[in-house]
């Protein structure tokens, strides 16, 4: 399927967006991501929290490039325990959304552990069909779908999910337009879980650090305040909110001394340490009668 050519029009809408779709195409066989999911089958696209294994830096020179990887794939499966153990107990009838789902890691994850439905959606063209293949050889298609789609405009019905998630992704997007699309795609009372990096404006508003990885990445890192305001104006409260700031800083010690380092590990690492760059995770209920004020 050319899933260029049949997806609607809007899927890929303004100048932003189409710098970003090229930007994707252009890492279709970046290795760093590739590379670690060939283990055991869950591809990712983001970083991790908690300490590594120090004593694999000491391993002989012919085994810490396989050992380093090996260690970086494990600290990524376990970040995606933050988003399932903040999700609750989810009942196998219930639907998730996996909002920016890039090649299904997280999606497989939610499904593998609850046994519920999940659709993923993405504007990235190979990551859906890779994804997709993927859902196929695991024998889940049936239950985790992956649609090309933005997750800011999806085609889904109102209060189609009791769950959604966004897993390093909201940078991605304009916060208020995401949050009154997942607003309105969740039921009353449902539940949105997000991790994600963002700039603390708590302490300053600019920095180069997150420039240099708004550059990198083609992104646009928000300030912390305004996820709050985003998810306030469209209803979604927050009921747990964790800030693993100093958490963050181990994943990126060790990708310093992977052999597949990209050049961004200095940003994040000097970020994080300043405190000028937070980790956070927001788990957000949808209130019964939300209010969209201007902002």
């Amino acid at each position: 399927m050319d899933l260029q050519t049949e997806a609607p029009q809007n899927v890929v809408r303004d100048d932003y967006e189409h710098r970003l779709h090229q930007h994707w195409a252009e890492k279709q066989n970046d290795p760093i991501n590739l590379l670690l999911g060939e283990a055991d089958g869950l591809y990712h696209h983001h970083f991790a929290t908690g300490d590594f294994d120090r004593s694999i830096l000491d391993a002989p020179a012919e085994q810490r490039g396989r050992l380093i990887l090996e260690e970086m794939h494990r600290m990524e499966n376990d970040q995606v325990k933050l988003i399932l153990d903040r999700l609750g107990p989810v009942p196998a009838r219930a639907r998730v959304l996996d909002a920016g789902s890039g090649r299904g890691g997280t999606s497989f994850a939610i499904h593998d552990t609850f046994g519920c439905e999940v659709d993923g959606v993405n504007f990235c063209t190979h990551h859906i069909e890779f994804a997709q293949e993927l859902a196929e050889r695991r024998g889940s298609a049936g239950s985790v779908r992956f649609t090309y789609a933005n997750m800011a405009a999806t085609p889904f019905p109102d209060a189609s999910f009791q769950y959604i998630v966004t897993n390093e992704t909201t940078m991605y997007v304009d916060l208020f337009e995401a949050f009154g699309e997942f607003a309105r795609l969740l039921e009353p009372g449902g539940r949105y879980v997000l991790t994600t990096w963002c700039a603390n404006d708590a302490v300053a508003l600019d920095t180069p650090e997150v420039k240099a990885i708004d550059e990198h990445y083609v992104c646009h890192i928000h300030h912390r305040s305004t996820y709050f305001r985003a998810l306030a104006a469209h209803g979604l409260a927050p009921v747990e909110v964790t800030d693993l700031t100093q958490d963050a800083i181990p994943y990126w010690e060790l990708r310093e001394h992977c052999d597949l380092r990209t050049g961004v590990e200095s940003p994040f690492l000097n970020g994080h340490r300043a405190n000028v760059l937070n980790y956070l995770t927001i788990t957000a209920e949808r209130v019964l009668t939300p209010t969209v004020p201007p902002h």
